[in-house]
């Protein structure tokens, strides 16, 4: 594995069962790996692992499906989900970098990003608003519990 999720990590898409694109800032490039790979190797990277990260949103919220997952606390990495991890569909999007989202049709929403990039996903307006408001749950009590307020 030569790839570790950063801050400047923006989306994490499947292209196929072995390989994944990767937005970064400005940059985007294909890894041979696929995107759970990514997320466990870099939850590992950064001393957990996938299990453990999930199991402590769990802890943390009473959430077990489609789960926010903090890859790194220090820096507030969160990644969310647009399907359940197991599907090879499932795209995985660092919370810190959305500026807005929009609803776009029927089943897609449009992100942009802080960046400006707009990219449009295949999730409802519904689901999406409810993966951040998860993610973003998830970072208030990491930013709490960090100050010693929780």
């Amino acid at each position: 594995m030569e790839f570790e999720i950063t801050y400047d990590t923006q989306v994490i898409l499947p292209i196929d069962n072995k390989s994944s694109r990767i937005i970064e800032n400005n940059e985007s490039y294909v890894v041979n790996v696929t995107p759970m790979q990514i997320l466990e190797h870099s939850c590992e990277y950064f001393g957990s692992s996938f299990n453990g990260r999930k199991d402590g949103t769990k802890k943390l919220l009473g959430i077990t499906h489609k789960s926010p997952i903090i890859i790194e606390e220090s820096r507030k990495i969160i990644f969310f989900p647009t399907t359940s991890p197991e599907r090879t569909d499932c795209i995985w999007i660092n919370l810190e970098k959305i500026n807005k989202y929009y609803k776009s049709s029927q089943k897609k929403s449009i992100i942009e990003f802080k960046n400006g990039d707009i990219i449009e996903f295949e999730i409802s307006i519904g689901s999406l608003t409810n993966q951040i408001l998860r993610a973003s749950r998830l970072k208030y009590i990491l930013e709490e519990r960090i100050k010693g307020k929780i």
